[in-house]
């Protein structure tokens, strides 16, 4: 079986997203894939009751509670290889999770991590991506799904959408916009990451 865990720090849509996704496109059945546990940095993230609706293992890390960046990563690591029985899972997917990973982390799961980034990369890298969209005049925003390397918001693109900016589109209205879309692509490209 390949085990998928997925990290959350907020309201967890685009997970959502990726479990109906694998319960109506029949991974467990086609692909032998399955989403195994659901492991946020924050207590408080709406996400984790959809994943415990669903039947899936949850866990909470509370980054503030480690020393340093690399203590609560090797912590995170622990968490998410006792969910697989081969040590690591196939796949573990970064959604809406807020944290910059130190390169060990991403060494240990490399070519198995995914993130999904507001924007169509290499343009916008970090935060404020439709805001600064905006800024600059751009008449075209969207959403990548890329690998993740040490460094930010690079790495392999499995997937991009492209949303049009409309005449008085604000930060909000354009970001809505694109999660739509990121909740497509996102599910899709895992699809065929695990049909190999």
């Amino acid at each position: 079986m390949k085990n998928i865990v997925i990290l959350i720090s907020g309201g967890g849509s685009n997970m959502a997203a990726i479990v109906r996704h694998a319960q109506t496109a029949h991974w467990k059945q086609r692909l032998g894939a399955q989403v195994v546990a659901v492991i946020s940095n924050k207590a408080g993230a709406g996400g984790l009751a959809f994943a415990r609706e669903q039947g899936i293992a949850t866990a909470v890390l509370d980054h503030t509670a480690y020393p340093s960046r690399e203590a609560f990563d090797a912590a995170l690591m622990a968490e998410i290889d006792r969910h697989d029985p081969q040590g690591q899972p196939a796949l573990v997917v970064l959604a809406g999770f807020m944290r910059i990973l130190t390169p060990g982390f991403v060494a240990h799961y490399a070519g198995r991590l995914v993130n999904i980034h507001p924007s169509l990369l290499p343009a916008f890298t970090g935060l404020n991506t439709h805001q600064r969209a905006l800024d600059e005049g751009c008449q075209f925003a969207g959403a990548t799904v890329h690998r993740v390397t040490p460094e930010l918001d690079h790495g392999e693109i499995l997937a991009q959408a492209v949303v049009p900016v409309l005449p008085g589109d604000s930060a909000d209205t354009l970001a809505a916009r694109v999660l739509t879309q990121e909740h497509l692509i996102y599910p899709r490209a895992l699809e065929r990451l695990l049909a190999g």
